[in-house]
């Protein structure tokens, strides 16, 4: 069984993207069950194309409203005193829990997957079958990273709460699953200071080679700087805020005609604020790839996040030359200066980029090496490994039947 807080489909974001390619794959091999729960009204349709994707998905809408800014914010404050970070409280539902333990007690499942960190707030008290946490990222760190980047002090005091609360929950949960997947080295490294190195598997991020690949003329003529990302999540909104501040405009100082665009659902306010007439904003499109093949350079300037960005193997599996910052490229088999420039300073980053939109001969070189170590990372194999470390516990017995309590919300 795999479990999933919050919708699937439409598959935008990173964690969706990988989600939805991984369980297909599973599915492909195995008989998987797709639980997914989810808020706001009943979406039939929603429930329809998951059964299409996943015959016999199972859906449980709980009728939490997202409501407006203000009603989250007092959502917010009411949950200030639970354990659980609001990051996960908030996908607290006894029903959901119901359905879990009553699914886990059919017996019917060899192995349940806990798809992100938010979904095991849910996990029944006991369960008679091993247990996984899938860990696209290590949220702990994301939440420290938003602390010591933010300069406004009210959102600072909130995200240093965030994480202290974050950084206890994950522990107690990394700690009570019988395994985990991390989608990094560098992921399993932090965890591994929490749980014994066994329990911990790195599968790697994968790519769609038959959505993104590189064609002959991949090399864009035009000197289109390009960013790609959902535009309402925050480190993204740092990274674009960041990058037209302080490191687009040395790049416009030496290449004029530059124009740079940012591809993304949903922009923030704040990123519609960044318009202009070198910098478009264009929210969701019909396809990322079409857009894709018009950069000649891909930046990743983030400066908060973990895990890994998918975002950045589908450039260069189209055959981008990419610029990154070391924690936009974190937990990547990226070689800087090889097939990536990694660049950490707005100064080496605008030279970076300014670089190879000059010189033609070396984006080529790039864009060449970027498309081969790509080719590597088909979803096919990605799957693969997850299901090799899924087997391995199928059939073996929890360490402990209560292991899975959640902390109260």
């Amino acid at each position: 069984m795999w479990i999933k807080a919050d919708k699937l489909l439409p598959v935008h974001n990173g964690g969706n993207i990988r989600s939805f390619h991984i369980a297909r794959q599973l599915a492909a091999r195995h008989q998987l069950t797709f639980f997914s729960y989810y808020g706001g009204g009943a979406d039939a349709a929603y429930e329809k194309e998951l059964a299409s994707q996943f015959p016999g998905a199972m859906c449980v809408n709980t009728e939490k409203r997202e409501g407006s800014a203000g009603a989250r914010a007092l959502d917010y404050l009411l949950r200030l005193p639970a354990a659980a970070p609001y990051a996960v409280s908030r996908f607290e539902c006894s029903r959901v829990r119901s359905r879990l333990k009553a699914g886990f007690d059919e017996g019917r499942f060899d192995v349940a997957v806990c798809d992100f960190l938010d979904a095991a707030v849910n996990f029944p008290q006991k369960s008679s079958i091993p247990a996984v946490l899938f860990q696209h990222n290590v949220e702990s760190e994301i939440w420290r990273r938003h602390a010591l980047t933010e300069s406004n002090p009210a959102r600072k005091l909130m995200y240093k709460m965030e994480f202290a609360k974050m950084l206890r929950y994950e522990k107690q949960m990394v700690r009570k699953f019988d395994h985990v997947i991390a989608v990094s080295e560098h992921d399993r490294q932090l965890m591994s200071a929490w749980v014994e190195a066994s329990r911990i598997t790195v599968v790697p991020t994968g790519v769609d080679l038959q959505q993104y690949r590189a064609e002959p003329t991949a090399s864009a003529t035009a000197p289109r700087v390009m960013f790609v990302g959902a535009m309402d999540w925050e480190p993204n909104i740092d990274a674009v805020e960041h990058f037209c501040r302080d490191i687009w405009p040395a790049i416009q100082s030496a290449v004029p005609e530059a124009k740079f665009r940012i591809v993304g659902r949903n922009p923030d306010r704040r990123v519609h604020s960044l318009a202009s007439d070198s910098v478009e904003v264009t929210g969701s499109v019909p396809s990322v790839v079409d857009h894709l093949r018009e950069a000649a350079v891909f930046v990743v300037p983030l400066r908060i996040g973990g895990g890994t960005r998918l975002k950045i193997y589908e450039a260069m599996a189209m055959g981008k030359a990419v610029v990154s910052t070391a924690v936009g490229a974190e937990g990547l088999d990226v070689h800087h200066g090889h097939d990536v420039i990694l660049a950490d300073d707005a100064r080496t980053f605008s030279q970076a980029v300014v670089m190879l939109l000059q010189d033609h001969e070396l984006r080529r070189r790039y864009e060449h090496a970027a498309a081969q170590l790509a080719a590597q990372y088909d979803w096919c194999a990605i799957g693969q490994k997850f299901g090799d470390v899924l087997e391995s516990l199928v059939g073996a017995v929890p360490a402990s039947t209560a292991k899975y309590a959640a902390t109260p919300a």
